[in-house]
C-alpha cells in the first residue's frame, strides 16, 4: 500500500506539472498568434484551431506506438521521453518568429505526446480493477489543480509579454522531466511485458485487437462523440470569452483557474461518492448530462458572470471519463494495458483533430462581419447536440456494464 501511496503521489505531482504548463499558455495563445500572422482575433482562431489539428493528427498516429513501447519496455523510459520532448517543444513555441515554427514545435510535442496514457497504464499495472476509476479520477484531478495555478498565472505573466509564459512552461516541463528521471519507478514487470509487433502499434492495429472486447468497443465510440464536443471548450474559449465579453487575458485567467478548481473538488472528492454509490455507469450518464446543460448555457448566456454558473453544472462531466476508463481497462488484460491507454489517447486525438477545425472555424464564420447571424456560442450549441448523441450511444453499452457487474456480484 505504500508502495502504491507513493505511486499516485509522482504520478498527481508529475500531471499537476504538465498541466500547469499547459495552462499557461492558454490565455496568450490568441494573442501570439496574432503577433505572428498579423491577423485578427477571428481569424487568429481559424489559426489555433490549425495548430490544435495538426498537433492531434501526429499524436493520432503517435499515440498507440508509444503506448505499445510503454507495454514491451516499460512506462519509465517512454515517460521521461515525453517530458523532455514537451519542454523543447514551448522553447521552441516561446521563441518563434512565425506561424511556420509554431506548427512545428506542436508537430514534434505530438510525435512523443504521452504522459496522460503511460500514467493511466501505471495505475492499472498497480492497483485491482475494482479501484482504477478512482486512481484515474485522482489523475484528472491533478489536471484540473494545473488549471487552478497555470491559467491564472499565464494570464498575470501574460502582461509581460505574450513569449514570457512559453518560456516558464518550457521551464516546468524540464523540471518536470528531472523530477521524473529522479522518482519515477517502473511499474510495469519484465514478466508483463510482451514483444513489440508494428502490426498493433498504430491506431488501426490497436483497435482491431480492442475489437475482441465487443463492450470496449460500443463504449470508445460513445466516448468519442462526447470528446468532440469536449473540445469546444478548449478550443474556442479564450477567443469566445474576448469576443462576447471583451474578458482580457487575466480574464480568461482566472475563468479557466475557476475551472480548475472544479475538477479538483470533483475529480478528488465527489466523484468517488459517486462511484460508491452508484457504481461507473449511472456516474457516466451524470455526467454526460452536466455537460449537455453546461453547453446549452454557455451557447446562450448574454452576461459574463452567468458563465460561472454553468461552469459549476458542467464541471460534473469529469465524472465521465474516469468511470468509462475503468470500466474498459478492468476488461483488459495486464500486458495490453498500455495498447488500451494508446489507443484511448488515438481516440482523443482523433477528436482533436475534428473538434478545433470545426468548432474554431464555426466560431469564425458566426463572428465574421459578413456572418449571416451573429453567435459566438454556435459551437456550444453543436457540442450540446454530440451530448445528446453520445448519451443515446452510451446508454445500451452502460446497461451492458451494469448488468455485468449485477451478475459478477
Amino acid at each position: 500500500m505504500d508502495r502504491q501511496k507513493s505511486l499516485l503521489a509522482f504520478l498527481f505531482a508529475t500531471l499537476l506539472l504538465d498541466s500547469i504548463g499547459f495552462g499557461i499558455i492558454l490565455p496568450v495563445m490568441p494573442q501570439l498568434i496574432m503577433e505572428v500572422t498579423g491577423q485578427d482575433l477571428s481569424r487568429a482562431a481559424v489559426y489555433g484551431g490549425l495548430l490544435l489539428f495538426l498537433y492531434a493528427a501526429v499524436q493520432f498516429f503517435s499515440a498507440p506506438l508509444m503506448g505499445n513501447l510503454s507495454d514491451r519496455y516499460g512506462r519509465r523510459r517512454v515517460l521521461l521521453l515525453s517530458l523532455l520532448a514537451f519542454g523543447l517543444d514551448y522553447l521552441l513555441m516561446g521563441w518563434a518568429p512565425t506561424f511556420g515554427w509554431l506548427v512545428l514545435g506542436r508537430m514534434i510535442a505530438g510525435c512523443v505526446s504521452s504522459t496522460w496514457s503511460v500514467a493511466n497504464a501505471a495505475i492499472a499495472d498497480s492497483f485491482e480493477p475494482e479501484h482504477r476509476a478512482k486512481q484515474f479520477a485522482l489523475l484528472g484531478a491533478a489536471f484540473g489543480g494545473g488549471f487552478i495555478v497555470g491559467p491564472v498565472l499565464g494570464g498575470f505573466l501574460g502582461e509581460l509579454g505574450s513569449r514570457v509564459p512559453f518560456y516558464a512552461t518550457a521551464a516546468l516541463a524540464l523540471a518536470n522531466a528531472l523530477f521524473g528521471a529522479l522518482y519515477f519507478p517502473e511499474t510495469l514487470a519484465r514478466e508483463r511485458r510482451r514483444p513489440f509487433r508494428w502490426r498493433r502499434a498504430n491506431p488501426f492495429g490497436a483497435f482491431v485487437q480492442l475489437r475482441r472486447y465487443p463492450m470496449v468497443g460500443g463504449l470508445i465510440v460513445a466516448w468519442f462523440f462526447f470528446l468532440v464536443a469536449h473540445h469546444a471548450l478548449p478550443s474556442t474559449w479564450s477567443y469566445f470569452t474576448m469576443e462576447r465579453f471583451g474578458w482580457s487575458e487575466s480574464q480568461i485567467g482566472y475563468s479557466l483557474g475557476f475551472v480548475g478548481v472544479l475538477m479538483m473538488i470533483v475529480q478528488a472528492g465527489l466523484i468517488r461518492v459517486v462511484l460508491d454509490s452508484y457504481g461507473p455507469a449511472v456516474t457516466a450518464v451524470l455526467g454526460l448530462l452536466g455537460a449537455m446543460t453546461s453547453f446549452a448555457g454557455y451557447a446562450f448566456a448574454s452576461q459574463g458572470w452567468v458563465i460561472y454558473l454553468f461552469l459549476m453544472l458542467g464541471a460534473t462531466q469529469g465524472f465521465l471519463s474516469p468511470a468509462v476508463q475503468g470500466l474498459m481497462s478492468a476488461r483488459i488484460p495486464p500486458d495490453a494495458q498500455g495498447e488500451l491507454q494508446g489507443a484511448l489517447g488515438s481516440v482523443m486525438s482523433l477528436a482533436t483533430i475534428i473538434s478545433p477545425l470545426i468548432m474554431t472555424n464555426l466560431f469564425g464564420y458566426f463572428t465574421a462581419a459578413s456572418a449571416p447571424l451573429y453567435f459566438p456560442g454556435a459551437p456550444y450549441l453543436l457540442a450540446f447536440g454530440l451530448c445528446v448523441v453520445s448519451l443515446l450511444l452510451f446508454l445500451p453499452q452502460l446497461r451492458r456494464a451494469g448488468d455485468a457487474a449485477g451478475d459478477s456480484g
